[in-house]
Protein backbone atom coordinates (compact mmCIF):
# COMPACT_ATOMS: atom_id res chain seq x y z
CA UNK A 1 0.00 0.00 0.00
CA UNK A 2 1.46 3.19 -1.23
CA UNK A 3 2.24 5.69 1.74
CA UNK A 4 3.03 8.91 -0.24
CA UNK A 5 6.07 11.23 0.02
CA UNK A 6 7.19 11.24 3.74
CA UNK A 7 6.50 14.98 4.65
CA UNK A 8 9.01 17.27 6.41
CA UNK A 9 7.96 17.98 10.38
CA UNK A 10 7.16 21.53 10.22
CA UNK A 11 4.47 20.15 7.42
CA UNK A 12 3.46 17.64 9.48
CA UNK A 13 3.03 19.42 12.34
CA UNK A 14 0.99 21.70 10.38
CA UNK A 15 -1.43 18.71 9.02
CA UNK A 16 -1.84 17.67 12.39
CA UNK A 17 -2.76 21.00 14.61
CA UNK A 18 -5.27 21.31 11.36
CA UNK A 19 -6.87 17.82 12.25
CA UNK A 20 -8.02 19.24 15.15
CA UNK A 21 -10.20 21.21 13.74
CA UNK A 22 -13.73 20.03 14.06
CA UNK A 23 -14.79 18.55 11.35
CA UNK A 24 -11.54 18.35 9.37
CA UNK A 25 -10.18 14.90 8.68
CA UNK A 26 -6.64 14.25 7.92
CA UNK A 27 -7.28 14.76 3.71
CA UNK A 28 -8.74 18.06 3.99
CA UNK A 29 -5.92 19.27 6.41
CA UNK A 30 -3.17 18.21 3.91
CA UNK A 31 -5.11 20.15 1.32
CA UNK A 32 -5.24 23.34 3.87
CA UNK A 33 -1.57 23.42 4.64
CA UNK A 34 -0.50 23.04 0.92
CA UNK A 35 -3.27 25.66 0.15
CA UNK A 36 -1.96 27.98 2.45
CA UNK A 37 1.89 27.12 1.89
CA UNK A 38 1.76 27.33 -1.99
CA UNK A 39 -0.77 29.85 -2.44
CA UNK A 40 -1.20 31.92 0.34
CA UNK A 41 1.87 32.31 3.00
CA UNK A 42 1.16 35.91 3.86
CA UNK A 43 -2.34 34.23 4.96
CA UNK A 44 -1.07 31.57 6.66
CA UNK A 45 1.26 34.25 8.77
CA UNK A 46 -1.69 36.11 9.79
CA UNK A 47 -3.52 32.78 10.55
CA UNK A 48 -1.34 32.52 13.14
CA UNK A 49 -1.03 35.60 14.28
CA UNK A 50 -4.65 35.88 14.90
CA UNK A 51 -4.53 32.34 16.39
CA UNK A 52 -1.94 33.53 18.55
CA UNK A 53 -3.21 37.18 19.54
CA UNK A 54 -7.05 35.25 20.22
CA UNK A 55 -5.42 32.96 22.67
CA UNK A 56 -3.48 35.28 24.74
CA UNK A 57 -5.47 37.89 24.52
CA UNK A 58 -9.12 36.69 25.44
CA UNK A 59 -11.00 35.24 28.80
CA UNK A 60 -13.82 34.47 29.79
CA UNK A 61 -16.10 37.03 31.22
CA UNK A 62 -16.80 36.60 34.69
CA UNK A 63 -20.38 36.80 34.83
CA UNK A 64 -21.73 34.88 31.28
CA UNK A 65 -18.77 32.96 30.64
CA UNK A 66 -18.46 33.60 26.94
CA UNK A 67 -14.90 34.94 25.38
CA UNK A 68 -13.74 38.57 25.99
CA UNK A 69 -11.21 41.08 26.29
CA UNK A 70 -12.09 42.96 29.37
CA UNK A 71 -13.61 40.88 33.02
CA UNK A 72 -16.89 41.80 31.69
CA UNK A 73 -17.78 41.50 27.68
CA UNK A 74 -20.01 44.21 26.13
CA UNK A 75 -23.55 42.32 26.25
CA UNK A 76 -23.06 42.00 30.35
CA UNK A 77 -22.02 45.33 30.70
CA UNK A 78 -25.12 46.78 28.42
CA UNK A 79 -27.39 48.04 30.48
CA UNK A 80 -30.10 48.33 27.64
CA UNK A 81 -30.46 44.47 28.50
CA UNK A 82 -32.66 42.73 30.07
CA UNK A 83 -31.24 41.26 33.05
CA UNK A 84 -34.61 39.82 34.59
CA UNK A 85 -34.04 36.93 31.76
CA UNK A 86 -31.25 34.28 30.92
CA UNK A 87 -30.35 32.44 28.02
CA UNK A 88 -27.88 29.29 28.88
CA UNK A 89 -26.49 28.22 25.31
CA UNK A 90 -23.19 25.45 24.86
CA UNK A 91 -21.61 27.54 22.92
CA UNK A 92 -20.35 31.55 22.34
CA UNK A 93 -21.13 30.31 18.29
CA UNK A 94 -24.70 29.13 19.42
CA UNK A 95 -24.97 33.28 21.11
CA UNK A 96 -24.20 34.52 18.28
CA UNK A 97 -27.10 32.93 16.15
CA UNK A 98 -29.32 33.69 19.04
CA UNK A 99 -28.30 37.51 18.46
CA UNK A 100 -28.49 37.38 15.23
CA UNK A 101 -32.08 36.31 14.88
CA UNK A 102 -32.54 40.01 16.57
CA UNK A 103 -35.47 38.77 19.21
CA UNK A 104 -33.52 38.84 22.61
CA UNK A 105 -32.93 41.87 24.77
CA UNK A 106 -32.13 39.15 27.87
CA UNK A 107 -28.43 38.36 29.08
CA UNK A 108 -26.35 34.77 28.63
CA UNK A 109 -24.99 32.40 30.15
CA UNK A 110 -22.43 30.22 28.00
CA UNK A 111 -21.66 26.64 29.18
CA UNK A 112 -18.54 26.27 27.21
CA UNK A 113 -20.07 22.59 26.48
CA UNK A 114 -22.71 19.92 27.22
CA UNK A 115 -23.35 17.41 29.53
CA UNK A 116 -21.83 13.68 28.29
CA UNK A 117 -21.63 10.94 30.59
CA UNK A 118 -20.32 8.28 28.06
CA UNK A 119 -17.55 10.68 27.63
CA UNK A 120 -16.61 11.14 31.06
CA UNK A 121 -18.15 14.80 30.85
CA UNK A 122 -20.30 16.13 33.99
CA UNK A 123 -21.70 18.66 35.94
CA UNK A 124 -18.26 19.66 37.11
CA UNK A 125 -16.54 19.66 33.89
CA UNK A 126 -19.58 22.04 32.45
CA UNK A 127 -19.17 24.66 35.61
CA UNK A 128 -22.75 24.69 36.02
CA UNK A 129 -22.00 25.85 39.94
CA UNK A 130 -21.53 29.74 38.89
CA UNK A 131 -25.04 29.64 36.49
CA UNK A 132 -26.56 28.20 39.57
CA UNK A 133 -24.58 31.08 42.00
CA UNK A 134 -25.56 33.63 39.04
CA UNK A 135 -29.23 32.77 39.19
CA UNK A 136 -29.64 32.83 43.04
CA UNK A 137 -28.39 36.67 43.02
CA UNK A 138 -32.15 37.71 43.10
CA UNK A 139 -32.18 39.53 39.40
CA UNK A 140 -32.57 36.54 37.12
CA UNK A 141 -36.74 35.64 36.81
CA UNK A 142 -36.35 32.83 34.24
CA UNK A 143 -34.05 30.99 32.44
CA UNK A 144 -34.33 30.25 28.89
CA UNK A 145 -32.46 26.56 28.24
CA UNK A 146 -31.17 27.29 24.54
CA UNK A 147 -28.99 23.52 24.51
CA UNK A 148 -28.91 21.88 21.48
CA UNK A 149 -31.73 19.51 20.38
CA UNK A 150 -29.30 16.54 20.57
CA UNK A 151 -29.16 13.71 22.92
CA UNK A 152 -26.39 15.35 25.06
CA UNK A 153 -27.98 18.59 24.60
CA UNK A 154 -31.40 17.53 26.29
CA UNK A 155 -29.87 15.71 28.80
CA UNK A 156 -28.02 19.16 29.61
CA UNK A 157 -31.06 20.88 29.31
CA UNK A 158 -32.76 18.25 31.86
CA UNK A 159 -29.90 18.28 34.46
CA UNK A 160 -30.65 22.48 34.45
CA UNK A 161 -34.29 22.72 34.85
CA UNK A 162 -34.22 20.12 37.78
CA UNK A 163 -31.43 21.91 39.37
CA UNK A 164 -32.84 25.65 38.46
CA UNK A 165 -36.53 25.39 39.87
CA UNK A 166 -34.73 24.28 43.30
CA UNK A 167 -33.57 28.07 42.67
CA UNK A 168 -37.23 29.58 42.66
CA UNK A 169 -36.89 30.65 39.02
CA UNK A 170 -39.00 30.00 35.88
CA UNK A 171 -37.37 27.74 33.28
CA UNK A 172 -38.74 27.35 29.71
CA UNK A 173 -37.02 25.30 26.82
CA UNK A 174 -36.26 26.93 23.59
CA UNK A 175 -39.37 25.94 21.35
CA UNK A 176 -38.67 23.23 18.54
CA UNK A 177 -41.10 23.04 15.33
CA UNK A 178 -41.50 23.49 11.68
CA UNK A 179 -38.80 25.84 10.11
CA UNK A 180 -40.03 28.97 8.92
CA UNK A 181 -41.04 29.32 5.12
CA UNK A 182 -41.05 25.23 5.12
CA UNK A 183 -43.11 22.34 3.50
CA UNK A 184 -44.55 19.72 5.32
CA UNK A 185 -43.83 16.96 2.59
CA UNK A 186 -40.20 18.11 3.07
CA UNK A 187 -39.98 18.22 6.45
CA UNK A 188 -38.08 14.98 8.84
CA UNK A 189 -41.12 13.16 10.61
CA UNK A 190 -38.84 13.93 14.17
CA UNK A 191 -39.33 17.65 13.67
CA UNK A 192 -43.39 17.33 13.06
CA UNK A 193 -43.55 15.00 15.55
CA UNK A 194 -42.08 17.93 18.20
CA UNK A 195 -44.44 20.54 16.01
CA UNK A 196 -47.40 18.79 17.27
CA UNK A 197 -46.20 17.91 20.93
CA UNK A 198 -45.51 21.71 21.08
CA UNK A 199 -48.83 23.06 19.26
CA UNK A 200 -50.15 26.24 20.92
CA UNK A 201 -53.42 28.12 20.06
CA UNK A 202 -54.04 30.14 16.83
Amino acid sequence: MATGLPEPEPLRALIDALRGLPGVGVRTARRMAYHLLQHDPDGALRLGDALRDAVGGLCHCERCNSFSQTPLCATCENPDRDPSVLCVVETPADQNMIEASHGYQGLYYVLMGRLAPLEGVGPDQVRFAPLRDRVRDGRVREVILATNFTAEGETTAYYLAEMLRECGVKVTRLARGVPSGSELEYVDAGTIAWALMERRPN
